[in-house]
């Protein structure tokens, strides 16, 4: 086991003198105590001041083991100061982590060190100075369930005894972060209806969006509360049955494309300027929503920081149930939407109290400071609002978002979403408004038209890029002052890491603090794993962009975080990522080992083979990279370098240059970095450590605990990124160039970026294919790619 914490903010002795006044874990009277002893049991006795009965107290305390023959209530009634040993035995208890299979009562600095825990420097025993420095950091550190020590007595109970006392902060805050202070029982959940100034559907008035606000009581009484804020199609419901019918069967040909000369000039897109309706006239105004809620799906970072003073909206947008309009998979409509709600959080838009009377009600409660997270799509709206400069954003917090809606659907000049996706399934899966029979009826053929035009304008059969893509480009307009947290998997093959990476890169342009988190899931959240402090550093971070605390988060968290592949539970900061700190090294694929001594591949498999792989596509991927030789040998190359003789890190994007020729006048070539080597490599998918475990609150939501863990047994090998291109896409993806059959051409193939910890005496491997059974069109034809590996290379871009 072992646990990071990047979150935690240095702080001298005179504010946490301050700050462990302000939680009453000190006040006059105990800092007048000279003896370290009698102020440590002080201290202890205050943990447990939850409980109102002192024996109750005392008896905690006596199942706490300070030393190997005495306990904490034994120890802290003697005079003198406190060992080093002592302190750390009772902290690791108080952590939750067990004596005997956690640590050793004889040497807890040992088991802190190993776990990765913080042990203030000085001598081996404290006096009452360093024992308040001491105490303050132990409060400040993770403990075994993956929560901090001060948040885990948050949902026991210790604030809850401060709360009615009118000289007790609210909000409080505590290294920088926010407490749990908030009373989470009488939260006030109301809907309101934001005019936005789209009308998608045309019908003559500009679009209400429905959105969905949770505050707290506390703002009823003059507490503004920054908000939270969660643009999420899906959470007004899904067309799982009717967007099936949507779907696009990619088990068929790749077609030849007509030659063009196109330039980016020619599939640029241009908003017309169109003429709005006029606003709705406001016929009174009013403080009290007309419509309340009793649940919805909620993220549970969100429900976290309703207990810390933070107000929470959600809005499923345009096309949602409930709210007018169509939905139309990354335009800027969808991004005016999520801006619409901000304007209106900010004060600068208006909402309405229904969809019917014109009652305006402003969001008085709000501080007029948002921030936005999600996930995917929610995340890809995160991203989208804050390129866009609107006032109010404060910061995005973007998990695995997009950054271009072309690179997710397709690459260089083929559809690579699996599943049959595609932009208008999309828009039927989250086009809510079918949902409700009487408003679907009036907007029926308009939707149907909608999504015909879709299918058209998407170019599915091509996979080339064109005016309907460019209008889906969020990155192409970038005005963001927002300062951003962008959250990565490097082994999401939904949304790939080229999205994390661009966003990156084009936020570098502009004057504001970013921040890259990159982990070892797919599509995951990290807000309740064990070994990292994710959700400490979105408390530090929002606590600094919304409640305006100078934590020194900017300068304090590292600009890089990436978790190791090779070592469990391990974090990593860095300064940059594919930056001047690396430096790529080239390999000619004729020099690697070719594992079946062949340079050329068949795309056509047997059928019974082709039939048995399109069912099992996890036993395509198996012999697609095994080495030991399967129904995959000539229908791939596979090379390797020699063994390693030290780690080898990759860190960026790297490349291939191919000199290949097709048999036909069409063809695509697919490759695979792969890690060779036997190992117990990390799950993508996260595993529960301990059910419910985490508290975010007093008598609040409880979450898993979770970790990416090695897996039981050992496998020999692991990819670790690939990539796509269409042969007639080779200089960019939508100028269509002439491929004739028999003739070799040049492919500059980027793969998709990564951070990759190859360990001495793996190997990394290149495998080189056609179709992708997963990914792209496969119609099994009968075509022959050559490729000529003397004028071919591979280039890695490797951490120095």
């Amino acid at each position: 086991m072992k646990i990071s914490q990047f979150a935690y903010i240095p702080t001298n002795h005179q504010t946490i003198i301050k700050e462990l006044k302000d939680t009453r874990f000190l006040d006059a009277q105990n800092l007048h105590i000279e003896n370290p002893r009698a102020l440590f049991r002080n201290l202890l006795i205050r943990l447990y001041s939850m409980h109102e009965n002192m024996t109750t107290r005392i008896e905690k305390i006596s199942g706490l083991l300070a030393t190997p023959t005495e306990n904490a209530n034994i120890y802290t009634s003697q005079t003198g100061p406190v060992t080093k040993k002592a302190f750390y035995n009772v902290g690791l208890q108080l952590l939750g982590f067990l004596e005997s299979l956690d640590f050793s009562i004889n040497d807890p600095l040992a088991a802190m060190n190993k776990i990765g825990l913080p042990v203030i420097d000085g001598p081996d025993t404290f006096n009452c100075d360093q024992l308040i420095d001491a105490w303050y950091r132990l409060l400040n550190t993770r403990n075994k369930f993956g929560q901090l020590l001060i948040d885990w007595l948050a949902g026991k109970g210790y604030y809850q005894q401060f709360v009615s006392d009118a000289d007790f902060a609210k909000p409080l805050f505590f290294n920088g972060k926010s407490q749990a202070v908030f009373d989470t029982s009488s939260l006030i959940r109301e809907t309101v209806y934001v005019e936005s100034p789209l009308d998608t559907d045309h019908d003559g008035k500009r679009d209400l969006l429905k959105i969905n606000v949770i505050r707290p009581a506390e703002t009823d009484s003059g507490f503004k509360a920054p908000v939270i804020f969660t643009a999420d199609p899906y959470s007004e419901g899904m067309n799982v049955k009717w967007a099936e019918k949507y779907a696009h069967d990619n088990r068929r040909p790749l077609k030849r494309k007509e030659p063009n000369q196109l330039t980016y000039t020619d599939v640029e897109y241009h908003y017309k300027d169109v003429s709005l309706p006029a606003p709705r006239t406001v016929k009174g105004e009013t403080t009290k929503a007309g419509e309340t809620f009793s649940k919805l799906w909620s993220y549970s970072l969100n429900d976290y920081f309703l207990a810390r003073g933070f107000a929470v909206v959600y809005s499923g947008g345009v096309g949602t149930r409930d709210s007018d309009g169509l939905r139309t998979t990354g335009t800027r409509a969808e991004t005016i939407g999520a801006t619409s709600v901000i304007e209106w959080l900010h004060g600068d838009r208006t909402a309405f109290t229904n969809r019917t009377d014109q009652i305006a009600i402003k969001a008085w409660w709000s501080s007029g400071e948002v921030g936005m997270t999600g996930r995917s799509y929610l995340g890809t709206l995160s991203t989208a609002a804050a390129f866009t400069r609107v006032n109010g954003l404060k910061t995005s917090i973007v998990e695995a978002g997009l950054a271009d809606y072309y690179d997710y659907y397709r690459e260089n000049g083929l559809v690579v979403a699996p599943d049959g996706d595609d932009a208008d399934a999309l828009a039927e899966y989250t086009f809510s408004r079918q949902q409700s029979a009487a408003d679907y009826a009036t907007i029926k053929d308009k939707w149907l038209a909608h999504l015909k035009q879709m299918k058209l304008d998407q170019g599915h059969d091509s996979g080339s890029y064109n005016p309907f893509w460019d209008a889906r480009k969020i990155e192409k307009v970038n005005h963001t002052k927002a300062d951003m947290l962008l959250v990565h998997g490097l082994n999401d093959w939904n949304v790939k890491t080229s999205q994390v990476w661009n966003s990156r890169n084009r936020l570098k342009s502009r004057p504001i603090t970013q921040k890259l988190i990159l982990h070892q899931g797919q599509h995951e959240y990290l807000n309740n794993f064990r070994s990292f402090d994710y959700t400490d550093i979105v408390n530090l971070w929002l606590t600094n962009k919304l409640f305006n605390v100078d934590n020194h988060v900017n300068d304090t968290l590292a600009d890089v975080i990436v978790q190791d592949n090779a070592q469990p539970e391990t974090w990593t900061a860095y300064q940059d990522w594919g930056g001047s700190e690396s430096e790529s090294i080239s390999y000619p694929l004729n020099n690697l080992i070719n594992l079946n001594e062949n340079n050329f591949i068949s795309d056509q498999l047997p059928e019974e083979d082709y039939k048995a792989y399109d069912h099992d596509l996890d036993k395509w991927h198996h012999d697609l990279y095994f080495r030991g030789g399967s129904e995959m040998d000539y229908h791939c190359i596979r090379l390797l370098t020699k063994p390693l003789t030290e780690d080898l890190v990759i860190d960026g994007r790297p490349s291939v240059s191919l000199q290949v020729m097709t048999s036909q006048g069409f063809g695509m070539i697919s490759v695979a970095l792969v890690d060779y080597g036997k190992a117990k490599r990390l799950t993508e998918t996260p595993q529960t450590i301990d059910s419910m475990r985490i508290l975010q609150g007093y008598h609040w939501r409880r979450d898993d605990l979770k970790e990416f863990l090695p897996q039981k047994k050992e496998t020999d090998f692991k990819r670790i990124t690939q990539a796509h291109m269409n042969m007639q896409n080779r200089e960019n993806s939508y100028k269509v160039d002439e491929l004739k059959a028999i003739s070799f051409y040049t492919l500059n193939i980027p793969f998709q970026p990564t951070f990759w910890r190859l360990l001495k005496g793996h190997q990394l491997g290149l495998v080189i294919y056609a179709s992708d059974m997963e990914y792209t069109v496969h119609g099994n034809q009968d075509v022959i790619y050559t490729v000529d590996l003397k004028k071919s290379y591979l280039n890695i871009p490797k951490l120095r």
